[in-house]
């Protein structure tokens, strides 16, 4: 098994992403006066949106009317996919995340589902601000409102798929409605209760416009556990284009290679970030596919490497070293 530099990283986030969140339709309830929300002020003032354009609408964006009661989960969850490139419908989506005792769907859940069936899921910051790059980018962002009132929640799912700066609004694939346009100030004040809690589902080949590099470590950490070793292999070499000398991604990019069964590609990762790091657990995982590769002398210099080192890797570079000389003796 190969070493990793991903300890202490945690996926799930705060606990208040565990929360359950179910979908409704409660319109009734939006009753949001009062004072402007801060972030869409920020946005819809002086170069608040400076480099964004003023409107977008992703117009082909998928759309699942909801038919049930509580399955907007499913529904958002498919039309991301969809738009992904990645075909999914409601029903195939509902086993993954809807749980029917809670009549809901986790956070966690969804972004594992999309993960699962090779999206790279990224949860976004939060910020409209961030949101809107995204779909300035293409990219249609599932969301999580409080449609209800604080001390009576009706949490729901649902996809934005445009703004209009001048108009001051956001535009959604919401419930039964496929083109719902929401004042910006009222969508910042229901998004607002789940914390800006939002994320993109994308193709491997693609990252998100608005996520820093610990976001996207965290996310791609998480795809490489589920998703297929391919598609991960693909995610990490276009994080590392963007970040070269993120030790993680690097590290990641040869586990997954690895994974999918591109031993040499691995083996030549591993040893550019085990002499570029000066890093034990690289040059551990060097020797180890080198002496899968029945290449004994190549394994035996990364043992020595990695020995040369010392740290906390030590013993893992000894066993290296005894599975060397063990391979040599049967010779």
């Amino acid at each position: 098994m190969l070493s990793s530099t991903r300890a202490g990283l945690e996926v799930a986030g705060p606990e208040s992403r565990r929360r359950l969140l179910a979908g409704a339709g409660a319109w009734a309830a939006l009753g949001l006066a009062g004072c402007a929300a801060t972030q869409t002020s920020l946005l819809l003032g002086r170069d608040g949106a400076a480099g964004l354009p003023r409107r977008v609408e992703l117009e082909n964006t998928p759309f699942f009317p909801q038919d049930q009661r509580y399955l907007c989960g499913p529904e958002s969850l498919a039309a991301v996919l969809g738009a992904a490139g990645i075909p999914a419908t409601p029903a195939e989506l509902q086993p993954l995340v809807y749980l029917p005792g809670r009549e809901g769907s986790l956070q966690i859940e969804m972004l594992a589902a999309a993960r699962r069936l090779g999206a790279l899921a990224v949860q976004l910051p939060p910020q409209l601000g961030a949101l809107c790059r995204e779909l300035a980018a293409g990219s249609p962002v599932v969301i999580l409102q409080n449609l209800g009132l604080a001390v009576a929640p009706t949490w729901h799912y649902a996809v934005v798929v445009g703004y209009d700066l001048d108009a001051g609004s956001v535009l959604l694939r919401s419930g039964h409605e496929r083109r719902l346009a929401m004042r910006m100030h009222t969508f910042e004040h229901t998004w607002a209760r789940s914390q800006h809690w939002a994320f993109v589902a994308l193709p491997p080949g693609r990252l998100p416009a608005s996520a820093g590099e610990a976001e996207l470590t965290r996310a791609l950490l998480a795809f490489e556990r589920v998703g297929q070793p391919a598609a991960a292999a693909v995610a990490y070499q276009t994080a590392v284009e963007r970040w070269p000398h993120n030790l993680t991604l690097q590290m990641g990019r040869g586990n997954t290679l690895y994974a999918a069964g591109r031993k040499v590609e691995a083996s030549a990762v591993f040893e550019a970030v085990g002499r570029a790091h000066r890093h034990a657990a690289a040059w551990i995982n060097h020797g180890n596919v080198e002496l899968e590769l029945g290449r004994r002398d190549r394994a035996r210099e990364a043992a020595r490497q990695a020995l040369a080192l010392g740290g906390p890797f030590l013993p893992q570079a000894k066993a290296l070293q005894e599975k060397v000389e063990a391979a040599g003796a049967t010779r």
